[in-house]
């Protein structure tokens, strides 16, 4: 794709074209900027397990630790699943599907791929998908 020059302070708006260059680039860095900040979050947690001594004295201390190094490793776990989510969307920018619903096609709304970069259905899609969720879900 080439380089679009998009300028910094650029919002995509339903008055242009769905998914033009400038659209494309823009969700292309947003997409960038948000897997390197996951990524430095990363270091910086392994960083501070490496660190962390498990020689506290208290048993209290201990536990309180562990539980803690638990509840990082389990967000670095959601992380990278995220990442991946991160990626795939990269990919689909490149093939020229990315903002358009995996289920109808149809365009996914801007509103919603400013919130959810990462979304693959539309806003109806996935409520639909959330509403099977959970009639399966009780059964």
């Amino acid at each position: 794709m080439p380089n679009t020059d998009v300028p910094s302070d650029y919002v995509p708006s339903d008055d242009e074209e769905f998914m033009n260059e400038r659209q494309r680039e823009y969700f292309r860095r947003k997409l960038q900027d948000w897997k390197g900040s996951l990524l430095a979050d990363s270091k910086d947690t392994l960083s501070h397990l490496q660190t962390e001594t498990a020689s506290l004295p208290d048993v209290a201390d201990r536990a309180s630790a562990e539980t803690d190094k638990n509840i990082e490793l389990r967000a670095r776990d959601r992380q990278r699943k995220l990442i991946s989510k991160i990626d795939a969307a990269l990919r689909r920018i490149e093939d020229g599907s990315y903002g358009y619903c995996d289920e109808t096609g149809e365009p996914i709304s801007l509103g919603r791929l400013m919130a959810r970069p990462v979304a693959t259905l539309s806003l109806e899609a996935q409520e639909r998908h959330e509403r099977s969720e959970r009639i399966h879900r009780d059964d």
